[in-house]
């Protein structure tokens, strides 16, 4: 054989054997659809003053159609993991997507009623966007499952977990300009078809690893030598309602449900009181306290992304699985309680320095869907992701309720601060008294048949 064809061959040889990286496109892909998962959300804010205007809305009409989205989103939690266990992460989330996204752009042609029909109707519609929708965390959880070894989790939870926060940064601006400029129905119009035209780029870059076209055996052996389970949509099973007992019969996992139902009531109190709190407890401006609301966003973006790059950088390191999740979780924790300073200072400085640094502790903290990654047995990984998810947001109809009662008792938010923190102090006690051994949960029963 001549010399040059042999350094040719050697040479396709070597450029074969080059791991491809894939799963992190994959990661990208989820991010992106979350920031528009989150906008979708989040549109009835920026068009609710002129809905209300155009269809005559009074306050007690906007609080129900503000509620509906939640009740269908805790609502659908379940049916929607069993939805992906059944059939799989590429076709319910690509349904899930589609729908959301359709709903959405009807809302933007509600405007050919008003009064009572007008609640009936915008209500019907996002309540089918929370029910559209309720798969879409799980999913993510599960494709992080599916994709990325143990070394990585963490790292690739946090990047589609942070879009929470990035759709703020990315589509409030877009949502302010569209309702200022063209009226309230363009919101709802143009993030309908951002949604509807993101879903064939989903359905051509997101597989199951087993069966992606741009993915190499390098890489794929690389996932499963990590851990990752590669083949979780290759092997369907019907899911149980005896599985979902052993879910909450098992300490570990509803050790983690419970403690992502505390991570979320901190977040609750930043999305809901904390302007208010900022205007009434600190006496700042409203243009103040829209600025300043936005820093502890950006703190927990930053602090979710460390908090998974530092635990995946602990594993890579040779610390055990269980520490190197549950040592963020703690120290983040911690930081979060520095919140209760705030109750001791009038500067608006320390303040918002305070919150910052709060928030930022619970980015760090925030590895729930990490965990919930690492933990949910393959058969039901969708279905464990929706119960964390259930109880996670059981918190975002509690916790605002609390508070207001807090308040009327005591005239103060210094006791809703003590409040706050006492989940985060919660958090702490779960992982390291409850959960145990982080390790993926094996079900009992899984060769008999249904």
């Amino acid at each position: 054989m001549p010399q040059g064809q042999s350094k040719s061959i050697t040479l396709d040889k070597a450029i074969s054997a080059r791991r491809t990286n894939v799963r992190w496109l994959v990661v990208a892909v989820l991010f992106f659809v979350t920031l528009i998962n989150y906008a979708d959300r989040a549109s009835i804010s920026l068009a609710g003053p002129g809905m209300a205007k155009d269809l005559g809305l009074n306050a007690v009409d906007m609080g129900v159609i503000f509620s509906a989205f939640g009740w269908a989103y805790v609502l659908f939690q379940l049916p929607g993991g069993w939805l992906l266990d059944r059939y799989g992460s590429k076709l319910i989330y690509s349904l899930s997507i589609f729908f959301w996204s359709l709903f959405t752009l009807m809302t933007g042609l509600a405007g050919f009623v008003t009064g009572a029909a007008a609640v009936v109707v915008v209500f019907c519609l996002r309540f089918l966007v929370g029910a559209a929708e309720s798969p879409s965390f799980p999913a993510n959880s599960r494709l992080v499952a599916a994709w990325f070894p143990a070394s990585e989790r963490g790292t690739a939870a946090a990047i589609f977990a942070s879009a929470q926060y990035g759709a703020t940064v990315f589509f409030a601006p877009l949502m302010g300009w569209l309702a200022h400029t063209y009226g309230w129905h363009s919101v709802f119009t143009v993030l309908g078809l951002i949604g509807i035209a993101f879903l064939p780029l989903f359905r051509k870059l997101v597989h199951d690893p087993l069966s992606h076209p741009m993915t190499n055996q390098a890489e794929l052996d690389h996932m499963q030598q990590g851990g990752a389970l590669v083949n979780m949509d290759g092997d369907k099973h019907k899911p149980r309602l005896s599985w979902l007992k052993q879910l909450l019969g098992s300490r570990m996992m509803l050790g983690i449900y419970l403690a992502q139902y505390c991570l979320n009531a901190i977040g609750f109190f930043f999305i809901t009181w904390f302007p208010v709190y900022l205007v009434q407890e600190k006496h700042m401006t409203i243009m103040k306290a829209g600025f300043v609301a936005a820093i502890p966003a950006v703190c927990g973006f930053l602090g979710g992304i460390m908090g998974g790059f530092l635990s995946d950088v602990l594993i890579r390191r040779g610390m055990s699985l269980s520490l190197a999740r549950k040592l963020p979780i703690v120290c983040g924790m911690l930081l979060c309680c520095v919140m209760v300073l705030c109750n001791y200072t009038d500067s608006e400085t320390a303040v918002i320095a305070i919150m910052a640094a709060s928030f930022l502790g619970k980015g760090i903290g925030g590895m729930g869907w990490t965990v919930n990654a690492d933990t949910a047995p393959k058969e039901i990984a969708g279905l464990s992701g929706s119960v964390l998810n259930t109880f996670s947001n059981a918190s975002s109809i509690t916790t605002p309720i609390i508070i207001g009662f807090i308040l009327q008792l005591t005239g103060s938010f210094n006791g809703v601060l003590w409040f706050v923190i006492a989940h985060a102090v919660a958090v702490i006690l779960f992982y390291l008294f409850m959960v145990g051994k982080i390790k993926r949960f094996e079900l009992r029963d899984v060769g008999e048949e249904a």
